[in-house]
């Protein structure tokens, strides 16, 4: 078990990053080794400490130590918005601790249901597998997609949540030695100053699109597989999670890192189309 703190404990309130990530289990556990979940939690801390969150990575722990160290960090203040990533393999619903056990995900997103993190962005990235089913990338002509992301878990998530997971529900999530599309993507796009500065579900959707559209598996077994990422979202307001203030004017001008005021949400004619 590994865990470490890339900085300096910062005076004050922050916004802060907390990252679980099992690459290695333990003897015994019928479950793979995951060796770019490294890469992922690297990359992720370089990522997002230079956008002023404050980083932890606990790496490979148990299915109680996961659940313990939510429980801990929903109890700490954080200024505008708490980020969390948990890699690991997993199921529908759950995620497996470097032991085997599993971690319900609806009773992690319970914890962040308190008086501390009311009002405050919660952002849940999920890389692991929702099932066993694999992604053809078959175009069909419908507006109606059969994988639509699982309301079953809905009314766990708080208010001012998004949750945005690897790959659909049923479906698998790839993982290379370099790293997993999803992560690795979600990174690329906030090295890009323009990405930095949309709206949470602009920024969510564009990641969508990045991984469905570009990504594609290689390989005997895998070849040609795609992924296809699925967002939940209950947030009430729009949010600017990784935005500079004072760069490019508009949302980033109004709030750096926090839910805009409901003052400055711009309001729009409803329409029926």
């Amino acid at each position: 078990m590994l865990h470490w703190r890339g900085q300096k404990e910062p005076r004050g309130e922050c916004n802060r990053a907390v990252l679980v990530s099992v690459a290695e289990f333990h003897p015994g556990v019928e479950l793979r080794n995951r060796p770019g979940a490294e890469k992922d939690a690297k990359k992720l801390h370089r990522t997002l400490s230079k956008l002023g969150f404050k980083v932890d990575i606990h790496s490979d722990l148990n299915g109680d130590e996961i659940e313990q160290l939510f429980l801990k960090e929903s109890r700490r203040p954080v200024k505008d918005c708490f980020l969390a990533v948990l890699s690991s393999h997993g199921e529908e619903g759950c995620v497996f601790g470097a032991d085997g056990n599993a971690v319900l995900l609806s009773r992690i997103f319970r914890y962040f249901d308190n008086e501390v993190m009311e009002n405050k962005a919660k952002l849940f990235l999920v890389q692991a597998c929702r099932g066993g089913n694999l992604d053809e990338g078959v175009e069909v002509d419908s507006v109606a997609d059969s994988r639509e992301c699982s309301f079953t878990q809905h009314p766990f998530v708080p208010i001012d949540t998004a949750v945005m997971y690897a790959t659909a529900p049923g479906y698998g999530a790839f993982m290379h030695p370099l790293g997993s599309v999803f992560l690795q993507t979600f990174c690329k796009l906030l090295e890009e100053e323009g990405n930095r500065n949309l709206e949470l579900t602009r920024l969510m959707t564009r990641l969508s699109h990045s991984v469905a559209y570009t990504f594609q598996a290689k390989g005997r077994e895998l070849g040609g597989m795609k992924e296809m990422p699925c967002l939940l979202t209950r947030l009430t307001r729009e949010v600017f999670p990784f935005a500079q203030p004072g760069k490019d004017g508009g949302a980033a001008a109004l709030s750096a890192t926090s839910l805009v005021h409901a003052d400055n949400v711009r309001k729009r004619t409803p329409s029926i189309s």
